[in-house]
């Protein structure tokens, strides 16, 4: 049986230019949405699903995020300190790759939040995770009912959740929400210099190792100071019921 991920990497260090002005007093990740800041949420739902460890990358505005996340205990917090040189989310990940010892790692954005259904999203991503045949493993959510996608989709998934990119003028039905499961050993032989993450996902669907889960639930993107108020209304519905 494949081994399963036991920390998670959140990438808490971009400069959060979409949400501007907000941002530049305010390091994305804290920008507050049900009462919480929007790295609390996704903390939540890791340490819901056992995970004991979350790796923060941090760079704008670094001390607020150190300062936030202090005294908080479950998960157990470490941070990477990327003030000097803001790595892109693959460059982040070599920086802290030898604390995943070989193992598979969940991957999280900090501006994706979803309505969480009986049982954790992330326990059921954990589950479905098979490193034999998977490289990646996403977290999907339908393109038609998400708040703030405004672009055409992600990808398409067969019946057994293998994906593919859409090809031109195509809707694909799932956007990736911004959490995943990652092989540490697709990081090896890479420089610690700042590279995006994405062509990863691509390589591995060219390889039919890119696999995806559908949320049971509804997502979140919560990319601009325009998505704030929505979210902000699904939210409060969500949790009135």
């Amino acid at each position: 049986m494949s081994a399963r991920p036991e920390k998670a990497l959140v990438f808490a260090a971009g400069l959060g230019t979409r949400m501007r002005p907000i941002t530049l007093t305010v390091p994305k990740p804290l920008v507050r949405v049900g009462g919480r800041a929007m790295l609390d949420h996704m903390l939540d739902r890791l340490d819901e699903a056992g995970i004991a460890e979350a790796i923060v990358n941090v760079h704008w505005l670094a001390d607020q995020i150190e300062d936030h996340l202090r005294d908080r205990t479950a998960p157990r917090i470490k941070i990477s300190d990327e003030r000097e040189t803001l790595l892109d989310q693959g460059g982040g990940i070599v920086k802290v790759l030898d604390e995943f010892h070989g193992r598979p790692f969940f991957i999280c954005n900090t501006d994706a939040l979803w309505i969480e259904e009986p049982r954790s999203q992330l326990a059921r991503l954990a589950c479905a995770w098979d490193g034999d045949k998977m490289d990646v493993l996403l977290l999907l959510a339908e393109t038609g009912t998400s708040v703030g996608v405004d672009w055409r989709g992600d990808f398409f998934a067969d019946a057994q959740g293998r994906l593919r990119r859409p090809g031109p003028g195509e809707t694909a039905p799932f956007v990736y929400s911004g959490v995943g499961i990652i092989k540490s050993s697709l990081f090896v032989d890479c420089p610690l210099a700042p590279f995006r993450l994405a062509p990863f996902f691509f390589a591995a669907a060219e390889q039919g190792r890119l696999f995806g889960l559908p949320l049971e639930g509804r997502w979140l993107h919560v990319g601009d100071p325009e998505a704030i108020g929505e979210a902000e209304r699904i939210y409060a519905s969500a949790v009135a019921v």
